[in-house]
């Protein structure tokens, strides 16, 4: 493949190291530029953001110049939004709200060439433009692509013994606004029965060898709870939402050493 950064990503994950990344919602590459030397991965969001797959290429190249894996979330499972991010040259890719394991059985099939999965076979930039010798290719793409399945419905909750049992499948990763909304109580994300869920998804995650993600917001305080639940990687903040905090911060700084 045209770039390993993913596989720092899980040696730190593996050394037990906490990984951090950002959520890019914005189209200009620039932005991951200017933050792949602060985070551990990008995780470029094309389910709730007006960005093309031109943009997301954009921030792939940018990713791979600073070093820094880059993950992207698809918008649904659908085959061609995974042949068309990962043909991209996308190191991980990440399903959201899941409904069963059948659905996430599915999902990793279709990022894997066979005899692993079904992955259709077309790439170009990850085979450096046809430069890459073929097995090789794919043997390196289904070693090396971090495929990964959002927890965010009740429905895949209940079936999460089944979804561990998956080969090919990397890492859960916890949505926990969409959980806890699944759950009867949206934006409680600190509730009990909330993080009693992540917690066992944690321990089970953990048994089966699979690593546990959570995306979340710039939010210090809700990352220490996650950790101790057992989150290992997280996409803690939004592009937008540094840009806002940061110029928030400053400018009140500012006015305050006035008073």
């Amino acid at each position: 493949m045209i770039s390993t950064n993913i596989n720092k990503m899980r040696e730190k994950l593996a050394a037990g190291e906490i990984v951090l990344g950002a959520g890019i919602t914005t189209t200009d590459p620039s932005v991951t530029e200017a933050l792949a030397g602060s985070v551990d991965f990008v995780w470029i969001d094309l389910e709730h953001n007006a960005m093309t797959t031109e943009s997301m290429l954009g921030h792939l190249i940018a990713a791979r110049a600073g070093g820094v894996a880059a993950i992207v979330r698809i918008p649904n499972n659908d085959v061609a939004w995974i042949k068309r991010v990962l043909d991209s040259g996308a190191e991980g890719i990440i399903l959201p709200r899941s409904y069963s394991a059948k659905e996430a059985a599915d999902f990793v099939s279709a990022c894997r060439y066979p005899p692993m999965g079904t992955r259709g076979f077309g790439p170009r930039r990850p085979m450096q433009y046809g430069r890459m010798e073929q097995q090789a290719y794919l043997a390196q793409a289904n070693r090396d692509i971090f495929v990964t399945v959002q927890v965010e419905t009740v429905e895949l909750l209940a079936e999460i013994d089944e979804v561990l049992k998956i080969e090919g499948l990397d890492s859960l990763v916890m949505g926990p606004q969409d959980l806890s909304g699944s759950m009867g109580r949206l934006g409680e994300t600190t509730h009990p029965e909330v993080l009693n869920a992540i917690r066992s998804i944690a321990t089970k995650a953990k048994a089966a060898g699979k690593f546990l993600g959570s995306g979340l917001g710039a939010n210090p305080q809700f990352a220490k709870t996650l950790i101790d639940c057992g989150v290992q990687w997280m996409q803690a903040g939004l592009d937008v939402e540094y840009m806002i905090k940061g110029c928030d911060r400053t400018f009140r700084e500012i006015r305050n050493s006035e008073s």
